[in-house]
């Protein structure tokens, strides 16, 4: 992995050695104060280039266009009036490809490697993750092109892994409001006042190619900014689970990819 990955910097090639756990320490310290770390240029930035010009074509003529009117929590709440602020609806747009469709990649290679999700599992204090069975799931890569967005929303997952592969010249930054509601406390007030953008503990970071970023996504409210200028923001999703064999739905399929199979 030496090739694609900065193993000098990140060991993860060497589980539980004495500059492993130092690293694991350091980020499970970053997620306990931020609800993030991040591994600035983990895979090596050429590397990272070489994917976004190889995926290029597939983008071009196979990519999924994913579009949707939604709200931060994808779906409507029996609690709250339709018109309450928290559930004010936004665009979001993307292209997307899945696993089948980059076969060979370094990002698949990444995946797949044992030592990655031993690494991911001890930074997230798990005993164990899993790749997905899923063909399609395991690895998407997204590709958000001038006025593309992931707009504001809570994750399904408690962690959420991503590595950017291309920056955009303007726009594409990652925002995010840490713990904003809790597995006994939804507050709904503090949503809306973060969509009003009236949070003060709102964050916005900008990522550069080559970072791996890990962050507590199920109760930190986030988004990605709207893309500027003719350079797409080109990031890849992995997909682990804390048991073998996960597999998406026909229906989670259509709706994630436009396909089941």
């Amino acid at each position: 992995m030496q090739d694609i990955l900065d193993l000098d910097r990140f060991p993860l090639h060497r589980p539980h050695s004495p500059q492993w756990q130092a690293l694991v320490d350091r980020c499970r310290a970053d997620l306990a104060a931020q609800g993030m770390f991040n591994l600035e240029g983990l895979m090596h930035p050429h590397v990272a280039a070489a994917e976004v010009s190889r995926m290029a074509p597939r983008f071009a003529s196979d990519a999924f266009l994913h579009e949707r009117m939604h709200n931060i929590y994808f779906k409507t709440l029996d609690d709250l009036p339709p018109d309450h602020p928290a559930l004010t609806r936004f665009h979001t747009s993307n292209r997307t490809l899945c696993a089948d469709q980059i076969a060979g990649s370094a990002l698949l290679r990444l995946y797949e490697w044992p030592e990655f999700a031993t690494f991911l599992a001890a930074t997230m204090g798990k005993p164990q993750l899993h790749v997905m069975d899923d063909p399609l799931a395991r690895v998407n890569v997204m590709s958000y092109g001038p006025g593309q967005a992931l707009n504001w929303h809570f994750d399904r997952s408690e962690f959420t892994t991503t590595l950017l592969l291309q920056a955009p010249d303007a726009g594409g930054e990652f925002e995010y409001r840490t713990d904003l509601r809790s597995e006994d406390n939804p507050n709904h007030d503090g949503v809306a006042r973060l969509l009003r953008g009236e949070d003060p503990e709102s964050r916005t970071i900008r990522l550069t190619p080559g970072t791996l970023n890990v962050f507590k996504g199920k109760n930190t409210a986030h988004r990605v900014t709207p893309v500027r200028g003719d350079k797409e923001r080109v990031i890849a999703v992995f997909s682990y689970y804390e048991h073998p064999g996960v597999r998406f739905s026909e229906s989670e399929r259509l709706g994630f990819y436009g396909r089941a199979s």
